[in-house]
């Protein structure tokens, strides 16, 4: 086609950059790959701040070399301080710095004569034969870009209307020890011995990279963010009181929002622009994790692609049974009618950890899953699933964050 690239990447993060890999990298036999062009915002309040993403998958990856750690045991503490420590069988859980991440991408689509271009983008539509990416360059001159089509990885301005929309809010200090304080042979994914809010639910969250290194969090799922001294407050509770880690430093700090909806995230936004990444449903509603799904919506949309197949033709990242699981959770937790806390230790109790990180990954069978239903509270959740039908859509007052 006649225009700036066959495709145009808007977006520099994890969506963005993996995509661009995968629709750029050489494959043999397969004929030349589609010209692409990456752009991302300059320097400045746009860009996200550096952050930590977390994913699970069998033996060795395309990003070991990237990783911070990695751990073949996950840790989960009850209420009642009970520990429940379980090996992941063939998995690992793998912890990974978005700087690192980015900066290996991007010379990797150096290497593949991909360009990535600085630009303030302010509108993306269609224009009969090609879409156009319009904005300004980094000196502020407008410019338009021409291609087939264009992948938009922009958080959305607004979430879906939903019947249930909680947030993930967290936040995370990187925590040095005097003493050895830390265990780096196992991750604590959830840990309930903290104050538990209203309505929703909190934990700690532990990824020890050394006996005296570690990324302490402090996360909430609720339907309101905290302001920045409450989670100083809660941070501080957790290492000394909870931990008992003694005199440590905290250098560096992190913080995140997650939208938890059963809201219907749209794919595409017009004939030849598709959405991608958190915009485009990657994140799992019921747990917020959406590294490894970007992984797998971006092979589904590149060989789509690469065959000259509609994008809209793609696999939905999450299916329709891990939507509406998820969607029964949400308004338990949202209702009250379920603790978090007793929940999630009744399951890591009681299901091998291999099958839980599988089920969050919607990698379960039918029949998996019906068993891992029953180690739930089954009348409650029975109890949503019956009131969902009936429960409005609604637009939520706030707006999407990130992870």
């Amino acid at each position: 086609m006649n225009g700036d690239a066959d495709v145009t990447v808007v977006g520099a993060g994890a969506a963005g950059l993996s995509l661009a890999v995968e629709l750029a990298k050489p494959l043999p036999g397969r004929g030349p790959a589609p010209r692409v062009l990456v752009v991302e915002a300059p320097p400045g309040p746009l860009r996200p701040p550096v952050r930590t993403w977390c994913y699970w998958e069998a033996g060795t990856g395309p990003y070991d070399d990237l990783l911070t750690a990695s751990w073949d045991r996950l840790r989960v503490y009850a209420p009642d301080g009970r520990a429940i420590d379980r090996q992941l069988g063939p998995l690992r859980y793998k912890m990974l710095r978005s700087d690192r991440f980015e900066s290996a991408m991007t010379e990797r689509l150096t290497a593949y004569g991909v360009a990535v271009r600085p630009m303030t983008v302010e509108s993306v539509h269609d224009a009969g034969a090609v879409a156009l990416v319009r904005g300004r360059d980094a000196s502020g001159a407008p410019s338009v870009l021409r291609s087939g089509l264009v992948f938009d990885s922009r958080p959305p301005r607004q979430l879906p209307a939903a019947r249930t929309t909680l947030l993930q809010h967290f936040m995370g200090w990187f925590v040095r020890t005097v003493e050895p304080s830390f265990d780096p042979t196992a991750a604590t994914l959830m840990d309930f011995r903290l104050p538990q809010p209203p309505r929703g639910l909190a934990f700690g969250y532990v990824l020890p990279v050394s006996r005296h290194e570690a990324l302490v969090e402090y996360t909430e799922f609720s339907p309101a963010a905290l302001d920045r001294a409450a989670y100083e407050d809660a941070l501080r509770h957790y290492c000394e009181s909870v931990l008992g880690l003694g005199e440590h430093s905290v250098q560096g700090r992190e913080h995140g929002v997650i939208p938890m909806s059963d809201g219907r995230f749209p794919r595409r936004a017009g004939r030849r622009v598709f959405l991608i990444g958190a915009a485009g449903g990657a994140t799992r509603p019921s747990t917020g994790y959406t590294f490894a799904a970007i992984q797998r919506q971006s092979r589904h949309l590149a060989e789509a692609v690469r065959a000259h197949r509609s994008p809209a033709r793609a696999p939905a990242v999450h299916g329709r049974r891990a939507r509406a699981m998820d969607a029964v959770l949400l308004r338990a937790l949202d209702a009250g009618r379920v603790a978090g806390g007793p929940f999630f230790t009744e399951l890591f109790s009681t299901v091998p950890a291999e099958r839980v990180l599988r089920f969050l990954d919607g990698a379960t069978s039918p029949w998996e899953d019906f068993g891992i239903g029953l180690r739930t509270p089954v009348v409650p959740m029975l109890r949503s699933l019956l009131e969902l039908p009936l429960l409005p859509r609604t637009v939520p007052a706030a707006g999407p964050g990130h992870h």
